[in-house]
């Protein structure tokens, strides 16, 4: 692998060079933060093994745009984990309706995500909560040593800053997204750590299959025009659609129109989405039994006249879909432990919308041709009345 195929210089001159690098380097990445959580691992639990010993402690996670979805995708197994009541709540909703989210009274662990740790709504999050809770501490999981949140140390906080090259230069988040989801996830199983590194194997050698020997087929389905693309996931992979479906929607500057959803809920209404210029990307659950309503639900857009061309992540062997037009298929590849495998999924969406944006002649690495949006946003103003309580 050498930059997703592409030749450096040209990928230098189509401004599209460290997005393929950060894309590539995620399986390396993800062995590095393994190794920093496994060295770090008596200092964090002195930090969080005394809190999930609280009785009736409230984990929140929060982050702003991708890094909210990283919270979307690990909540249900944050909570699994813990066995303490979980919420993903956006810090955009945090800093504009305390009032609705906290609550004074009850032990609070809120873990954050940002990469660049200086966004205004990460800061003041942080702030916010202090104000509103009685009893609050932090996690901070962030990809930038020297940001304004780690410079500001608190007392109450424990910051996790993940290796460097986690720390994407480019506009669309990528490593950093996966780096700070499997983070989080090895954190709340930190007395179970060595246990997973088989499972990490398995992420590792699926998404390099996927990065050498599937890339071609991608390269072919990405480089074509679409309207409309949508991400349909269950559980877990919910939160990773919606990663997947921001990501293409930023790297294609908005010209393709991007939507997600759970299967089951995309038949209430958002089916009406889909047109004969869409494609549908189906991120297949490895559970069973989930599967079988995701069969459901894929096999009836197959069979209802439009023809709408699909994509589709680990399909059940069971099922064969007459417009899938790419079958990423690893369980084959792989029969390892698969608990961190559906981290891989996000890739898919990144591959897409580095290849879509490569197509529409855009620059991967900043692809906002108004400037509309930024590696770090702008203008967000925090009013000192939201701190008043």
């Amino acid at each position: 692998m050498r930059y997703l195929q592409l030749d450096e210089r040209e990928l230098e001159r189509k401004g599209g060079l460290f997005t393929a690098i950060e894309i590539e380097g995620q399986p390396v990445l993800w062995q590095k933060i393994f190794e920093l959580i496994r060295n770090r691992r008596e200092d964090i639990g002195a930090f969080l093994n005394p809190l999930l010993n609280v009785p009736d402690l409230r984990i929140i996670l929060a982050g702003a745009g991708s890094s909210a979805f990283i919270g979307e995708a690990a909540q249900g197994l944050v909570q699994e984990s813990t066995g303490k009541l979980t919420h993903a709540i956006a810090t955009t909703d945090l800093i504009t309706h305390p009032k609705l989210h906290f609550r004074r009274g009850i032990p609070t662990l809120m873990i954050s995500f940002s990469r660049s740790g200086n966004s205004p709504e990460s800061l003041a999050a942080v702030e916010i909560a202090d104000e509103y809770c009685d009893q609050i501490h932090h996690l901070i999981i962030t990809c930038n040593k020297d940001s304004d949140l780690t410079h500001r140390k608190r007392p109450n906080a424990f910051y996790l800053v993940l290796p460097e090259q986690a720390n994407d230069q480019s506009l669309a988040m990528t490593g950093s997204f996966t780096g700070m989801l499997l983070a989080v996830l090895l954190v709340v199983k930190l007395r179970s750590l060595d246990t997973l590194q088989d499972s990490l194997e398995t992420l590792v050698d699926q998404t390099r299959y996927l990065l050498v020997e599937l890339l071609p087929r991608i390269i072919s389905l990405a480089s074509q025009p679409y309207r409309r693309i949508i991400f349909l996931g269950s559980g877990p992979l919910l939160g990773i659609a919606r990663e997947c479906h921001l990501k293409v929607q930023e790297l294609s500057d908005g010209q393709v129109i991007c939507k997600h959803d759970s299967f089951l809920g995309f038949r209430h209404g958002p089916r009406a989405v889909v047109n004969r210029e869409s494609l549908i990307v189906y991120l297949f659950s490895a559970d069973p039994v989930v599967g079988l309503y995701e069969r459901d639900l894929s096999l009836s857009i197959d069979q209802d006249g439009q023809r709408v061309p699909t994509a589709t992540w680990n399909m059940p062997q069971v099922q064969k879909l007459d417009n899938s037009v790419l079958d990423i298929t690893l369980s084959h590849y792989h029969d390892g432990p698969n608990e961190l495998s559906f981290i891989g999924a996000a890739v898919v969406g990144q591959l897409i919308g580095f290849y879509q944006s490569l197509y529409l002649g855009l620059m991967p690495d900043n692809p906002s041709v108004s400037g509309a949006i930024n590696r770090v946003v702008q203008g967000v103003t925090i009013y000192p009345e939201i701190l008043q309580g």
